[in-house]
């Protein structure tokens, strides 16, 4: 795999602009190799970011070397790609635990029986993020790492979970009865399932 090393040349004060570029680089999926210095695979994919981080380097006074890079043995190949890969699945275990939050948190509002409208766009709106999250997630993963399926299956999990309660909201308003038809999905969430993360 090619690699392209990111050196961001900037002044250390005012800090903002620093601290600005270091988030940029984060967003792009870059990980910090040594210090000052940060890798990310060659690739489209990142440019339109490495691009906005040479913006904000430029816009603090500096500005952002980027050098393409082979690694000359299987060791420093590793290295990197190691140091890449571990950022990746952290990530993909903080959005899995994310999921994990949002099927116990419909759980509760099945439990107290809170079907309203309000509370479906609510945990609509928390779907949605868990989405752009996942997409930016996805975004970087060109490793295609087995975190990324597993993922993916927790964010399907989620849709079905909000689909059963979107069902029982709208029986409970629209359906005349106190409480949902019991023939709605189930309220247990499969995304529990399976290692916790």
């Amino acid at each position: 795999m090619e690699w392209v090393l990111i050196l961001p040349q900037i002044p250390s004060e005012p800090s903002r602009h620093r601290v600005a570029v270091w988030r940029q680089l984060r967003k792009a999926g870059a990980v910090p190799v040594s210090t000052g210095v940060w890798a990310l695979p060659a690739g489209l994919a990142f440019q339109a970011d490495l691009d906005r981080a040479g913006e904000l380097c430029r816009n603090g006074g500096g500005s952002l070397v980027i050098i393409d890079a082979s690694p000359r043995d299987v060791a420093s190949a590793a290295m990197i790609r190691d140091a890449f890969t571990t950022v990746r699945v952290d990530e993909w275990a903080e959005f899995m635990a994310d999921c994990g939050k949002f099927a116990v948190e419909i759980a509760k509002e099945i439990q107290k029986q809170k079907f309203t409208f309000a509370e479906l766009e609510e945990e609509e709106q928390s779907l949605d993020r868990l989405r752009r999250w996942y997409r930016d997630l996805k975004k970087r993963d060109v490793l295609e790492l087995p975190d990324a399926k597993a993922a993916e299956m927790r964010l399907r999990a989620c849709v079905t979970i909000l689909d059963g309660y979107a069902e029982q909201v709208y029986q409970a308003v629209h359906g005349g009865a106190d409480t949902p038809d019991s023939s709605a999905p189930a309220a247990t969430p499969p995304v529990l399932d399976g290692p916790d993360t």
